[in-house]
């Protein structure tokens, strides 16, 4: 599958949304890029910059059990 970005006008976007919505869902999927979408792009961008530079943080499973604890404590109540 392919991904594509397209800037459309106000003009024409409720009829390329509904050309879109004729195709099988298996065949397209209308991604909407709201600033969530946009802000967790960026921040998994930003962790493979880490990793393809050597700057990424790891953490071994006896931390990783240890923050899973910690975390389930505090909702817990």
């Amino acid at each position: 599958m392919h991904t594509i970005r397209l800037n459309i006008s106000d003009s024409i976007y409720q009829k390329v949304i509904r050309f879109l919505g004729n195709f099988n869902p298996d065949e397209i999927q209308v991604i909407q890029e709201n600033r969530n979408f946009l802000s967790i792009q960026q921040y998994l961008q930003d962790e493979l910059n880490k990793v393809e530079e050597g700057t990424a943080e790891y953490i071994n499973l006896e931390q990783l059990n240890h923050d899973l604890e910690s975390t389930i404590k505090q909702y817990e109540d």
